[in-house]
């Protein structure tokens, strides 16, 4: 059977080459909820159902990611976010860390990874989301100021134990 391409794209290796970054992506975003390789399988399969000559001219990582990011927002919608379970443990600081993480707004967490775990920039942040690059700034920086101030009072609480 004839492989399916992008048009502009040599083949799918420049999917499947994504394809661990998606997944390490959703792991992150799975602390609040959601099954990472769910999300990560919606995302492929709305991908292959919407391949369009557009996408080849786009940054196709970026566009990836706009589909997962669709899709978690979408999967999110009717749950409770504030129930989730906290990731498991992990070395105590790393574990200080995921805690941290997943109190972020959802807003805050899904740039702070995205920036930070998926080394996007703030323009790639942007477009993914879509959404000013100004309001990624903002959020990248209200996000990186909470972590701080959260694990600065976790290791004060660990030396008054």
């Amino acid at each position: 059977m004839p492989e399916r391409c992008l048009p502009g794209v040599q083949s799918q290796e420049g999917i499947a080459a994504l394809i661990p970054h998606l997944r390490r992506y959703a792991r992150a975003l799975a602390a609040t909820g959601a099954a990472p390789d769910d999300l990560v399988r919606a995302t492929l399969e709305r991908a292959a159902q919407d391949l369009k000559p557009a996408h080849a001219r786009a940054d196709l990582r970026v566009w990836l990611f706009s589909l997962l990011h669709e899709t978690y927002v979408a999967s999110a919608a009717g749950r409770d976010m504030q129930g989730a379970a906290a990731p498991g443990e992990a070395e105590p600081g790393a574990a200080a860390f995921e805690r941290a993480i997943v109190t972020l707004p959802p807003l805050q967490r899904e740039i702070f990874l995205l920036v930070t775990l998926e080394d996007m920039s703030y323009e790639q942040v942007a477009k993914t989301l879509d959404i000013p690059i100004g309001t990624v700034m903002s959020r990248l920086s209200r996000a990186r100021e909470k972590l701080r101030l959260m694990l600065l009072n976790e290791a004060r609480l660990r030396q008054v134990k």
